[in-house]
Order: C-alpha cells, then structure tokens, then sequence
C-alpha cells in the first residue's frame, strides 16, 4: 500500500493567438496561492476523466484531457484536521476548447493563463515547476502533447 494519498490534476493548456502555449492556473481556496485543478481520485472513473471533472468544476475548462499522465509530482495535503498527508498527483494535460463563464468554484477561485516559466515561478511544488518548465521548449515536441494533438 502506498505511504501516499493518490491525487489527479489537469494541466490545462492552449497556444494563444502568437502560438504561445499557455497553462491555466486557479488559486488554492484555502490559500489563495496558484495551483492546478486537482483532487482525489474518484470511485468508477479513469483518472483522466477524474481530472477532466476537477478542471470544470476549478477551472470551468472543459477540453480533450490525455489518458496519460505528463509527470507527477509530491506535495504536503492539510486536511480539515489540521494533520498533514502527503499527496502524490499525477498529471494529465488538457487542451482547453473553452471556458464556462459560470462553473461550480466560481466564487472561491481565480484563474488565469500564464505562461509555463510565469506558471512554474508560482506554484510551490519542485516537481511541478520542473514539468512546468519543460513545457517551455518546444511544448509540440513532448511525446504526450503530441499524440493529444493528433487527437485533437
């Protein structure tokens, strides 16, 4: 059994109008810092469909998710306790289609577009920031990004 509690993200990401790739970002409703959308695995569903709904509920982006994850990385969850878990999240990037303008956490998160570098500045996250960073050099060169776009 794993010593971690098992999480799933979106990356959701889009090549804006100069051919820039850009990741959505939403704030953290406990500290307002910027995280991806995430959450637990939920029962029934493939972890990618799992990290689609976060990124709707989050982010309100809805888009093609990818059935394999880009990276993972480890980080300390605080629980309504006070206690702390660590919290290992796998990572399935996302190409947005669009945004809702009202989507459930609406009203307790911001989000934003920045660029992988802006992106990888913010979070607090060592592995995060160093997959956020990749993203940076020719993003179309990932093998997962590319077989995503394919699908596109």
């Amino acid at each position: 059994m794993s010593s971690y509690g098992e999480q799933i993200a979106a990356l959701p990401i889009h090549w804006d109008k100069k051919g820039n790739l850009k990741v959505l970002m939403v704030t953290s409703r406990d500290t307002g810092r910027w995280v991806m959308p995430k959450g637990w695995e939920m029962n029934g569903r493939k972890p990618w469909d799992a990290a689609a709904i976060e990124a709707v509920e989050e982010a309100g982006a809805v888009g093609y998710i990818s059935r394999e994850a880009i990276g993972s990385f480890v980080y300390d969850k605080r629980l309504d306790d006070g206690s702390v878990m660590p919290c290992r999240v796998q990572v399935y990037p996302m190409i947005v289609e669009k945004l809702k303008r009202s989507w459930k956490e609406r009203h307790e998160r911001k989000r934003k577009w920045f660029s992988p570098k802006g992106a990888a500045k913010r979070v607090h996250e060592p592995e995060l920031s160093k997959l956020l960073t990749s993203l940076s050099d020719r993003p179309r060169r990932q093998p997962i990004l590319r077989q995503l776009l394919r699908r596109v």
